[in-house]
Parts: C-alpha cells; structure tokens; sequence
C-alpha cells in the first residue's frame, strides 16, 4: 500500500504531471515507453530490429559486425554495445550470450556507466535524501561534471522522466539510465530536436575523467 501511494504522489508530494485516465494520457505513455528493439546474437555479428532511435546506426534494423565494436558494458540492466559514435542497446535477457560473444570475438567488456543513472536518481520511485543527492554530485564532479550543468540537465529532462516513470505506471525504483532517458525525450522532441539531444545524451553517458 505505501509503494502504491507513493508511487500516485511525486517526490514533493505533489500529484503527477498527468493523469491516468484520459486516452490522450494513455497514448502518451505507449510512446514514452518505445522499448530498444530486438536482438540476435549470432557467431561474428549481432542483429538488430525494430530499433526505436532513429539518430543510431541500428535504427531501423542493422547488423553489427563484431570487427565494429569497440567495447560492451553488461553488468548491470539493459546491456550496451558500443560502436564509432554510437551506443546500441541490447536486453540483459542475453547477457550471457554477450559475455560469450566478447570472448570469442576478443571485445573489451567495460565497467557499467552511471552518469545517466546518478542524473536520473531525482526520477525514481523512491526516497532521494540530502545525502543521496550529495553522493551523486560528487560523483557526477569526478566524472567532468558542474553543478550548474547537472541542474540544466536535469531542468530539461525533468518533466518527461516523470511522467515516464508515473503516468506510465513504470514505477521504477532500482535505475533509470541512458535508454529510458532516450524513450523519455524521443517522444517530447521533433526528430531534429532528437537528434541533437541523441548527441548529447550519448556524450554524458561516456563522460569520466581519465
């Protein structure tokens, strides 16, 4: 019951930026949530279909060679691959199968980024305390980070992580990362104002400081 009424109320205790009931809210919410497409894992290359970013190089289907990739991340939620200037995503349902690919196909697998997440952690469905925040500033700092461009960020993503997290019924509690923040944004913006955001979205997941 509290994770239910929690989740109807926003972290200033507030009611959602929308509500449930209208089809207008319901159509929003099926293309907040627009999903990373399909994958097949195959010996020397990876498949890709119904890709939904169409600023990616998989988008609408591709077939990634492993010779093209640079490094795989896939210790943590949605498994991504990274290629020249791009990132792919691929479900954690084949994270073994990853981990093997990169194997025989001699790739690098590379810690989980948390840019997206530390950014993202104001949106989840769940207490954010003081020193939570403090936490992943600091965090963000180390990695390149200003205070005042993490608050821009989070200005411009603000309205649309909540309501997909809340209008659509999400609720996630654990991590929201680069690909929801893509679903999020992809459905507020025109495909030129994506495009752009895609860029930049991609250069903030891959921010550390050397």
């Amino acid at each position: 019951m509290i994770k239910y009424l929690k989740s109807i109320f926003n972290f200033k205790g507030q009611m959602p930026l929308t509500g449930f009931s209208t089809s207008k809210n319901i159509f929003r919410s099926k293309n907040l949530l627009c999903g990373i497409g399909k994958s097949e894992i195959g010996e020397k290359e990876i498949e890709i279909s119904e890709y939904p970013f169409e600023p990616s190089i998989a988008y609408p289907t591709a077939v990634i060679s492993a010779m093209d990739i640079e490094c795989m991340s896939v210790d943590f939620t949605v498994c991504k691959i990274h290629v020249k200037d791009d990132i792919i995503f691929v479900s954690a349902e084949y994270k073994e199968k990853l981990k093997q690919f990169a194997e025989s196909n001699n790739i690098r697998l590379m810690p989980q980024s948390w840019n997206w997440d530390w950014i993202l952690e104001h949106y989840l469905d769940t207490e954010f305390t003081k020193e939570n925040e403090e936490r992943c500033l600091a965090r963000l700092i180390e990695n390149g980070f200003t205070s005042l461009e993490v608050d821009t960020i989070r200005a411009e993503v603000k309205d649309q992580m909540y309501a997909y997290n809340f209008d659509t019924m999400l609720w996630d509690w654990c991590s929201l990362g680069l690909s929801d923040v893509l679903s999020a944004m992809r459905a507020k913006y025109s495909k030129e104002e994506f495009r752009k955001f895609y860029k930049r979205a991609l250069e903030i997941e891959k921010r550390k400081n050397m």
